[in-house]
């Protein structure tokens, strides 16, 4: 009790132990961690500062919060930026008292920093041995002049970003008590400037020049193309920067030639160097590319999974529009296809036939939790192009890739070469599509087959700007000689359908959006992208604007959207900035209007082999409810039902699970009982979602010898209505507000 009673005013010991704690650990760990940028060192200087003065001869009762959240923060950020990429949000902070959160974070090798945690649990204990003294000696006092040095360090930032912005990600410019501080006042000053100008939300904005199918270009040949089959292939993560002509075409500054053999191929095809992806995730990029859409640009239900409840839209994606044109359609992923619920929404959109890892029966190089690795997967998909071309039917082929997925596949002589595992699968992943593109050549399948290959996203590449959303297309088609080597103009994955459909001179449904690549524009184009928590437009009039998590925009000269550099103009925000992000939000509702409640079914009824082992979070997963949006002030439902198939006496152990971004969440899910043949489970429970709840997943996860059916697993999320929050007033508590649950296992 003495050490709580004392001050933190040691001459030496607290002030020394406060700094150590607040400055010298940040920067050191910020440096260890590759994240070293001079917006960021300012930060920590500032807010470190400012802590400094405001601890310092304070009671340990006042100082021990504070310098708890504080290290909790600097952890939780490279915990977070590790694991997704990205920082902490307001909302996280909730599954700090999570006590399932905490267990399941730190339990084994939970901890990616376990060397950081140690260093701030002794810094935290410095701090509590230097307030151990004498209360009467003399404490040590700081002027409150000195208040003016963390002033001038963080007017000092804002000042800089405005005038030199910098384009390194979130957690190398802020740290997180700074970012959250920048936050809120920026959300103030947002709900004022928009009460001052009048502004209205809900006023339909023009998006026409989004949405709209232009193709009023020039052809680039006449009549159809000479192809009569469709073969995309869709290369996992893969960044245009890596591409030498790409690189060559915007004069990058990146040089590293991780694709050489790809880059060879890009220089026999029509190679689109501005090329632009909208987002990150597979399941996103598929349905741009696929469907004509603009994919959601944030973290909302991927419109993929919103359009299992359409039965007319479904139908103008390009599977569909080829099927009904006489084309057999397929698609092949290395991996399992229940994840993301590929394995419905692929033969929603039109693919007749939907094949994951199952279906290869050819013996793979690596043992890789995700599924096939490339060199296997692509050595699979030839055969399945020789079983197309053997039927007269003309056909159309997606590929997926998984290899260059974390935690990467690579082969030990791959690995020597390289200095990571991530540099060593791309250059694996090179070599594997290069040679599955020579063996099409001299089968002549490039002869009869429009080939496209490109990427479902970015993984994106430290200090290449604009890389998260920088892709690439390469096209091979028989009539290659009367087809540019390099495509000009602003592109991207929402043009991918329509140009298939152009290319074949089929008819496109107006509900397409995009351009052709096979048509010249004399006009530029407007485009959105939203990747690394940055929305970025550019008006086909050379302006291109980043807008931030703070709705500060920043306007620079660019003739395209894909630069090396581009000359900045200044910033803006305020009205401009909503605008910039309500038009977003508009295209982001193009399938669910605005509609607030969602019913999701994912079960797919099909046989399942499980596993006598259940690892893997996500390689593993039996249901692919993945990254839906729950909606503020609604409830939702959950409702799922196994049933055995065939099983051992021991049954099976199902586990289900919830995470949101990423990251495990409780939502009082119950345990669920042993599944036995003639007795099957049955869950049903329920949670309301006072704030709204993003990037949400449920994890099924089944271990046993036998196999399983799953009936049933819905979701629906629907409006709180005052009768429903009567109801549940007048309900008992059942195992935590707002939460109803329910298990069953039926003889």
């Amino acid at each position: 009790m003495r050490l709580f009673s004392s001050r933190l005013q040691h001459p030496g010991k607290s002030f020394i132990s406060l700094a150590l704690l607040l400055l010298l650990i940040p920067l050191a760990s910020r440096y260890w961690l590759g994240w070293s940028n001079s917006f960021g060192y300012v930060s920590d200087l500032g807010i470190g500062c400012l802590l400094l003065l405001l601890l310092h001869n304070r009671s340990l009762w006042l100082a021990l919060l504070p310098m708890l959240i504080w290290s909790v923060f600097i952890l939780g950020t490279a915990e977070l930026v590790g694991a997704v990429g990205r920082m902490p949000e307001l909302g996280d902070l909730k599954y700090l008292t999570d006590s399932q959160f905490v267990s399941h974070s730190t339990q084994g090798d939970g901890l990616s920093y376990p060397i950081l945690a140690m260093t701030l649990a002794g810094g935290l204990l410095a701090c509590l041995l230097g307030g151990r003294h004498n209360p009467q000696r003399m404490a040590f006092t700081l002027s409150r002049y000195w208040y003016a040095l963390p002033a001038m360090l963080l007017i000092g930032h804002a000042v800089n970003q405005y005038a030199n912005p910098s384009e390194a990600a979130q957690w190398k410019q802020f740290n997180l008590t700074h970012k959250l501080l920048a936050e809120t006042v920026n959300a103030g000053q947002l709900r004022i400037g928009a009460w001052l100008d009048g502004d209205s939300p809900t006023k339909p904005l023009d998006i026409a020049g989004l949405k709209q199918l232009d193709l009023s270009g020039n052809k680039l040949f006449t009549g159809p193309g000479k192809a009569r089959n469709v073969l995309i292939i869709t290369l996992e993560g893969i960044p245009g920067a890596y591409l030498a002509p790409n690189r060559a075409a915007i004069n990058s500054s990146y040089q590293q030639d991780l694709m050489p053999r790809l880059g060879q191929w890009a220089e026999r095809a029509m190679n689109t160097p501005d090329y632009v992806l909208h987002g990150h995730q597979t399941i996103r990029g598929l349905y741009a590319m696929l469907c004509g859409d603009y994919n959601k640009l944030d973290s909302g239900t991927p419109k993929g999974v919103e359009l299992l409840n359409h039965q007319v839209r479904n139908l103008q994606c390009l599977p569909a529009q080829l099927r009904e044109q006489g084309f057999s359609t397929h698609f092949l992923q290395g991996a399992g296809l229940r994840f993301m619920a590929k394995d419905k929404i692929m033969p929603h959109i039109g693919f007749g036939k939907t094949l994951g890892r199952d279906w290869f029966k050819n013996k793979a190089y690596l043992d890789f939790p995700w599924g096939m690795d490339d060199k296997a997967y692509f050595e699979g998909a030839l055969d399945y192009v020789k079983q197309l071309r053997r039927q007269k039917q003309p056909w159309m082929l997606t590929l997926l890739t998984v290899g260059t997925h974390q935690p990467y596949a690579a082969p030990q002589a791959y690995l020597d070469r390289h200095t990571s595992a991530k540099e060593a699968a791309i250059g694996y992943l090179d070599d594997a599509v290069a040679d599955f593109l020579a063996d099409l050549e001299q089968q002549g399948v490039l002869k009869d087959t429009l080939v496209i290959v490109t990427s479902d996203e970015s993984h994106g590449i430290e200090q290449v700007r604009l890389a998260s959303a920088w892709g690439f297309n390469l096209v091979l088609a028989p009539e290659q000689a009367e087809l540019p080597a390099l495509k000009h103009g602003v592109y991207g994955h929402v043009d991918l359908s329509a140009s298939v459909l152009d290319y074949f001179d089929l008819p496109v449904p107006s509900s397409l959006s995009g351009r052709s690549l096979f048509r010249d524009y004399l006009s530029g184009r407007e485009i959105l992208s939203y990747t690394n928590g940055l929305l970025r437009q550019h008006d086909g009039k050379g302006i291109f604007t980043e807008c931030d998590f703070q709705q500060v925009c920043r306007r620079y000269a660019s003739a395209g959207f894909i630069a090396d550099n581009a000359r900045y103009l200044g910033r803006f925000s305020g009205q401009a900035a909503r605008l910039i992000a309500q038009r977003a939000e508009q295209l982001d509702q193009s399938l669910s209007n605005g509609q607030v409640g969602q019913r999701y079914q994912f079960a797919s009824r099909e046989r399942i082999e499980l596993n006598p082992t259940a690892a893997n979070d996500w390689a593993d997963n039996l249901i692919g409810a993945q990254y839906l949006e729950l909606p503020k002030g609604t409830h939702t439902q959950v409702t799922l039902k196994i049933r055995a198939v065939s099983m051992d006496k021991q049954g099976a152990t199902m586990v289900l699970k919830a995470k949101e971004f990423d990251q495990d969440v409780a939502v009082l899910i119950p345990p669920l009982p042993p599944l036995r043949v003639g007795q099957p489970l049955e869950i049903s429970f329920g949670f309301d979602n006072p704030t709204t709840r993003k990037a949400f997943s449920f994890h099924l996860l089944g271990q046993g010898r036998g196999a399983i059916e799953i009936i049933d697993f819905s979701v629906l999320s629907e409006p709180m209505t005052e009768l429903m929050a009567a109801q549940k007033e007048e309900q008992p508590p059942t195992r935590g507000p707002g939460t109803s649950l329910g298990v069953q296992a039926h003889p």
